[in-house]
């Protein structure tokens, strides 16, 4: 098997609207022909992805009669079948039609929230018919531009209510479906609503069955706004609640890039991959990315290949990092492993621990004195990354 090839059991999967964008943006037009969602569950089957996740419209146009959508959903799974591709997420689109042009469950008028509910129900029925295991929500139309027309409390309990509502309709339905909420700070919306994952876990908890509840935190959404992936996926991972991510690449303070990833910040790629492998995280490794404007048919399988080949090759780099002596040694100096001075000072609180910790004497200015080799030790990664190492 050729190196950095990859296989079903790395679990990558591709969007439908990922491998299947045509290259349109804002400003432009589809610069390429457009897949049919067989032909893109066969394409990325080719490259050694596990599956293909989608929202509805994706696969079955918004105005598709019943008999149309059992057709596309038949030959679609007749593409499944034949490739042994899975579907391990779907989501709604509650952002492209007019009708959401103020928001969906957050949008002022009931009767958008009820549609919004009802087009969700249905999208449901189809991604557990697909055999989803994970229902992603992201609101691209929740928020403003200006807020004298909202109030944000407003806008917040009736997505409140809008995700009780469908939690309550799958377990209705007997559906073992865990929901994932997907931050983002800006774009399409001037402001979003809980555009992060910390404003996002503190939702959660205030959800009828926040247990069913988690997040699929995104490489450029955080990125965009100069925050740290890194940081933010270990916080959903800590609180129990990374149930999906979202991989792809991003410069800060840019629109919503969506590149390859590892395409710009192959560090910062390193670190989350070095975190995700070494926390054990075995859910589905999703692409959320599309190739550039600029590229044809071939490129964009390139681009496909490029994602989990990124990948594979900072696992390893991962795996070196781990086994390397000195890098090792100079992470336990950082962590005071190599020092048991303070050892069982901090630890969990108990009466004569407190005691202990309040007649201990400290000498500040020694503490003071010690440095930190984070120079060393961020060159080696860099010497790790570069190869030369």
């Amino acid at each position: 098997m050729p190196r950095y090839q990859p296989q079903p059991s790395d679990r990558f999967t591709f969007g439908l609207w990922t491998v299947g964008h045509v290259g349109r943006d804002p400003f432009g037009e589809p610069t390429r022909d457009a897949l049919s969602p067989p032909d893109i569950v066969r394409l990325v089957a080719e490259e050694g992805a596990m599956g293909v996740n989608l929202h509805d419209n994706d696969l079955v146009p918004i105005d598709a009669s019943p008999a149309e959508r059992d057709r596309i959903v038949r030959d679609f799974t007749a593409a499944l079948d034949e490739t042994g591709l899975a579907v391990p997420m779907a989501t709604t689109n509650l952002f492209s039609d007019p009708a959401f042009r103020d928001g969906a469950f957050t949008n002022p008028d009931p009767a958008v929230r009820a549609f919004a509910l009802q087009k969700t129900m249905g999208a449901i029925d189809l991604g557990v018919e697909l055999g989803a295991e994970t229902y992603v929500f992201w609101g691209g139309r929740e928020g403003t531009e200006a807020d004298a027309g909202r109030d944000p409390l407003d806008g917040l309990e009736w997505f409140r209510e809008a995700l009780n509502y469908l939690l309550a309709y799958c377990a209705d339905s007997d559906y073992d479906l865990r929901f994932a909420l997907e931050p983002k700070p800006n774009e399409p919306r001037g402001d979003i609503f809980l555009p992060t994952v910390g404003s996002m876990l503190a939702f959660i908890e205030t959800l009828d069955d926040p247990s069913r509840v988690g997040v699929n935190p995104e490489v450029a959404h955080e990125t965009m706004a100069g925050l740290n992936f890194t940081h933010a996926v270990a916080q959903a991972w800590g609180a129990g609640k990374l149930f999906h991510i979202d991989l792809n690449d991003q410069n800060p303070g840019r629109y919503d890039q969506d590149f390859r990833f590892g395409a710009h910040n192959p560090k910062a790629a390193f670190h989350l991959v070095r975190f995700l492998e070494g926390v054990g995280y075995d859910g589905p490794l999703h692409f959320d990315a599309h190739a550039y404007r600029t590229s044809d048919a071939q490129d964009v399988k390139a681009f496909a290949e490029g994602c989990m080949r990124t990948y594979l090759i900072l696992k390893e780099k991962a795996e070196q990092f781990a086994q390397d002596d000195e890098i090792q040694t100079l992470l336990a100096e950082v962590t005071g492993t190599d020092d048991p001075g303070g050892a069982g000072l901090a630890g969990p609180y108990s009466t004569d621990g407190a005691a202990a910790l309040r007649a201990h004497d400290f000498d500040r200015a020694a503490l003071g004195r010690r440095g930190r080799p984070y120079e060393r030790l961020d060159q080696l990664t860099t010497d790790l990354l570069l190869g030369v190492r």
